[in-house]
């Protein structure tokens, strides 16, 4: 696996049909709800459902989610995904999150970004969001370094352990570069390829 073949894996936003090339806080609202979704306890294919159930019911601004509100968020949206155990803690992180936008930020991702005074602030700024775990803030900035001026998370070991495996030296690679944030994307997806061929033999 060269890396010509790893920039031909789409990015995680790309798959979503997500445009951060825009950097519109419409996209990046979009972005941040779906990196919500997959950083919680459920798998991916339920985040993904998650996602276009809010896409459905037309819930991708913190205004018309707060409107929306809790029980909304409930049921039928996290239910219809197929949240069961957790639907509740996950309309309340979601809730909370865009409330929080909206009283410090006025609902835009961009006034957080330019709150931010470097990269590390940027990411406790986003860490301090409710249910905006680490490994969710990471691929959220990851899709962003090219994009906002202080994304700049540092890879993921799981990134680190692919790129030893295929013989990448990330160091000579610019991360501010489009094709290192698709590289990146691209070794997880092989990672999680070869988890489930190792689970399923």
């Amino acid at each position: 696996m060269d890396i010509q073949e790893l920039l031909a894996f789409p990015l995680f936003s790309e798959e979503l049909g997500i445009d951060l090339r825009c950097s519109s806080d419409e996209e990046l609202f979009k972005w941040l709800l779906a990196t919500v979704l997959f950083g919680g306890p459920v798998s991916h294919d339920v985040a993904r459902k998650t996602y276009r159930t809010f896409e459905k019911y037309q819930l991708l601004d913190p205004a018309s989610i707060t409107q929306a509100g809790w029980s909304h968020l409930v049921h039928p949206v996290m239910q219809e995904g197929g949240y069961i155990r957790q639907d509740g803690v996950a309309a309340g992180n979601v809730l909370e999150i865009c409330q929080t936008l909206q009283e410090y930020y006025q609902g835009s991702l961009n006034q957080l970004h330019a709150s931010a005074d470097s990269a590390e602030d940027l990411e406790c700024h986003l860490n301090s969001l409710r249910g905006m775990d680490p490994v969710a803030a990471n691929m959220f900035l990851r899709e962003l370094r090219p994009i906002w001026a202080k994304a700049d998370p540092d890879p993921l070991p799981v990134v680190v352990e692919m790129a030893k495996k295929y013989k990448l030296d990330l160091a000579d690679m610019n991360r501010k570069d489009p094709a290192f944030t698709r590289v990146e994307a691209a070794l997880i997806r092989l990672k999680r390829t070869r988890s489930k061929r190792t689970r399923s033999s």
